[in-house]
C-alpha cells in the first residue's frame, strides 16, 4: 500500500477516544485515511455500508458487530482487520481468513496490564497481605512486629496454568523474585518449558505442590471448570488461587465450599457469572478477594492497544505482514 488506504471504526464509539488519544489517533492517521467520526456500531446503517463500500483496513474494537458474510460482502476491498483489544471471538467468522483477509489482535499489549496485576496478588498473597488487613480492620488493632510462619516470598513455588500470551509475561515478570515458578501446559513439550525457564508440570502435581496457583488457560469446553472439587482438594492448606483468565474456568460452587473451611484464599477478577449476584457468597467470604474485570487495560493503558494498532497499521502501509496476526486454527484454542 503506497499511499494511505481508506480505514473505519467498527466498535461502541465511547471507545474509540479512550483508546486512540489524541497523539496515537493522530500516528494511526498517518498511515490510513480514517474518520473518528464515523464508528460503525451498525454495520446495517446506510452510511457505514457506504463506507464499508470503499474501506481497506477496518480498526475494530469493544463493541465491533459480527463480521459476517453480509458485512465481508459489503467490503469488498477489505484487507485488514485490526483490532484494538484482545480476543476477536465476539465478531469474527471463519469468512474473514477464507478471503485472505488478515486479522490481528492487540492482545498482546492486553496481556501487560494483566499480568502486572497477577504478579502484585502473587506477591501481596504471598506475604498475607489481604487477609491481614481484614484481620486488623475485624480486630481495629494488630499485636505489632513478628516473625509470622508459612508467608512470605522466598522459594515459593507459584503455580502457572497456561503458556498463554499473559502466563509466558508472568513468568518472565516472576524472574527477579526469589519464587520457584513452575507450569502446567498440554501445549506445551518440556523443551519449551526449559525455554522459558521453569519445569513443567502435570496439573495435579502442580496443584499438589504451588502455595499460590494462577491461572492463565483460555476458556474453551475443555477447559470449562477446569478447577473443580477435586483439583481445588489437591491444593496445601493456605494455598492461594488467582484467576485472571475466565470465570468459569473454575467451579464456584466448589470453590465456596472450600473457601468456607478456611484452608484456602482464591483471588477473582473475573466469576461466572459476571458481574456476580447480589447474594453471591464470594461477596462476604473473609478468603476471597474479588476485584471488577479491572486487571486488563484500563484508563492509560487503553492507549497502549490503539498504539499497537497504529503500528500494525505502519506495517501494512510498508508492505509487510501484521506482526500479531491471528490465525483461525489456533482461535478455538485462545482466550
Amino acid at each position: 500500500m503506497s499511499q494511505r488506504p481508506q480505514a473505519l471504526f467498527a466498535m461502541a464509539a465511547e471507545n474509540v477516544p479512550r483508546v486512540f488519544p489524541p497523539e496515537v489517533l493522530a500516528r494511526l492517521r498517518k498511515s490510513v485515511d480514517i474518520d473518528p467520526g464515523l464508528v460503525a456500531e451498525d454495520l446495517t446503517d446506510p452510511r457505514v455500508l457506504g463506507a464499508l463500500a470503499r474501506t481497506e483496513i477496518l480498526v475494530t474494537g469493544w463493541g465491533c458487530p459480527r463480521l459476517d458474510e453480509a458485512v465481508l460482502d459489503a467490503a469488498p476491498r477489505l484487507r485488514a482487520v485490526l483490532h484494538s483489544a484482545g480476543s476477536v471471538k465476539s465478531f469474527a467468522t471463519p469468512g474473514l481468513w477464507q478471503r485472505g483477509i488478515a486479522v490481528s489482535s492487540a492482545a498482546v499489549a492486553n496481556a501487560l496490564p494483566v499480568a502486572e496485576y497477577t504478579l502484585a496478588m502473587i506477591l501481596l498473597a504471598g506475604k498475607d497481605v489481604l487477609a491481614a488487613r481484614d484481620r486488623m480492620r475485624t480486630a481495629r488493632t494488630s499485636a505489632g512486629w513478628g516473625v509470622i510462619p508459612g508467608i512470605g516470598n522466598y522459594g515459593r513455588r507459584v503455580g502457572v496454568i497456561g503458556a498463554s500470551r499473559i502466563g509466558r509475561r508472568v513468568l518472565e515478570l516472576l524472574r527477579p523474585f526469589d519464587l520457584r515458578p513452575a507450569l502446567t501446559d498440554p501445549y506445551v513439550d518440556e523443551r519449551q518449558a526449559a525455554a522459558l525457564g521453569v519445569p513443567l508440570l502435570p496439573l495435579d502435581e502442580l496443584l499438589r505442590t504451588s502455595g499460590i496457583v494462577t491461572v492463565h488457560a483460555p476458556e474453551t469446553p475443555e477447559t470449562r471448570h477446569m478447577i473443580g472439587r477435586r483439583e481445588l482438594a489437591l491444593m496445601p492448606d493456605g494455598a492461594v488461587l488467582i484467576n485472571t483468565a475466565r470465570g468459569a474456568l473454575v467451579d464456584h460452587d466448589a470453590l465456596v465450599a472450600e473457601l468456607r473451611t478456611g484452608r484456602l484464599t482464591a483471588i477473582l477478577d473475573v466469576t461466572d457469572p459476571e458481574p456476580l449476584p447480589a447474594d453471591s457468597p464470594l461477596y462476604d467470604l473473609p478468603g476471597a478477594f474479588v476485584t471488577p474485570h479491572l486487571a486488563g487495560s484500563q484508563g492509560y493503558e487503553l492507549a497502549r492497544l490503539g498504539l499497537t494498532v497504529a503500528e500494525e497499521a505502519e506495517r501494512l502501509l510498508a508492505g509487510e505482514k501484521p506482526a500479531y496476526g491471528v490465525d483461525w486454527a489456533a482461535l478455538a484454542r485462545e482466550a
